[in-house]
């Protein structure tokens, strides 16, 4: 068992920590330009802005900023204020770590149609969830020439506390969701699309749940362990990049989801189809037969409004839209 506080093993878990950094500012790179895209159509007005995507533009680009300021304090040759520059960084991440929490909830609040009693609830778990973060920002760092910025000094508690809360506002979200949907499909049955919509919601938040829990307990049993100050912090940027990646992963496909070519759905409305073969009946001259059909259709002529503050739209009566 190595001697966890000694200057040897700060010094090679700070190497450790500046390998790892360089690593996920590689994937995390690599998953920002693939999905340029995605702001391209925005900014084109290809695809229509709506303001959740405020939280998702907030998240992704706070933790690029981060992981650029981790970078720097590794990387510079020359002497810097690591102080300003790490409590930014702690900043930045923890606050991806929470907008990729809010992402999610969005979602929540709008399948729930806009509940008061979820909205508040979820309005309150934000709340404190916040209010965690902002108390973990501080922390030490000072320059060690030939190495960069170096954490002195940490407080792993708070730290462990955002994100143990992550995980149960995660799991929060994941529960209102899953049983929202299924009592959905009860009450309502099922279409094609409403199957295809609800798979495609459900799976998002559970691969999203696994993968940022995981990440999350990691991140806290090393901060609980606090074998040192580097070695509490190792593992927060993995998981403040796995949150935001699969939260943003998880807004796009709900933006993008494909509705299919135009149909007709039901909605208790009475549609008139003109008959194909006139009866025998005898009527006005030049009246036309009709036959009032009472089926519930909604017309998906545009991408119905289901999430529709995330550009998709819904299959039932319910209206789950952000106005």
């Amino acid at each position: 068992m190595p001697n966890w506080q000694s200057n040897s093993e700060v010094a090679t878990d700070t190497l450790i920590y500046i390998k790892l950094i360089h690593a996920l500012m590689g994937l995390y790179a690599w998953e920002f330009i693939m999905s340029l895209d995605f702001e391209w159509a925005i900014l084109t007005g290809k695809k229509k802005f709506r303001w959740p995507l405020i939280f998702y533009f907030a998240g992704r680009y706070l933790l690029l900023f981060a992981m650029i300021g981790a970078l720097i304090g590794v990387d510079t040759p020359v002497e810097i204020n690591c102080q300003v520059l790490y409590v930014f960084n702690q900043l930045a991440g923890n606050a991806a770590v929470g907008l990729a929490s809010i992402n999610l909830s969005l979602r929540t609040i709008a399948i729930w149609s806009r509940n008061k009693w979820i909205i508040g609830t979820l309005v309150l778990i934000m709340l404190g969830h916040w209010a965690i973060i902002f108390q973990s920002i501080p922390l030490s760092a000072t320059w060690v020439p030939g190495v960069g910025c170096t954490i002195t000094e940490s407080n792993p508690t708070i730290s462990a506390a955002t994100f143990i809360y992550s995980m149960c506002f995660d799991f929060v979200v994941l529960c209102l969701t899953a049983y929202k949907l299924a009592w959905n499909l009860r009450r309502t049955g099922s279409s094609g699309l409403h199957t295809k919509l609800v798979r495609m919601i459900f799976t998002d938040g559970l691969v999203y749940f696994i993968i940022a829990f995981l990440a999350n307990l990691t991140a806290a049993i090393f901060m609980i362990l606090d074998l040192n100050a580097v070695m509490s912090v190792l593992f927060n940027p993995p998981a403040a990049i796995a949150s935001t990646i699969m939260a943003s992963w998880a807004v796009r496909r709900l933006y993008n989801f494909d509705f299919g070519p135009p149909e007709v759905y039901s909605d208790q409305q009475p549609i008139r189809f003109r008959s194909p073969h006139p009866t025998k009946v005898s009527r006005p001259s030049g009246e036309p037969t009709a036959i009032d059909v009472e089926v519930g259709a909604f017309s998906q002529g545009h991408p119905p409004s289901d999430l529709e503050a995330y550009g998709t739209g819904k299959p039932d009566a319910d209206r789950l839209s952000f106005r």
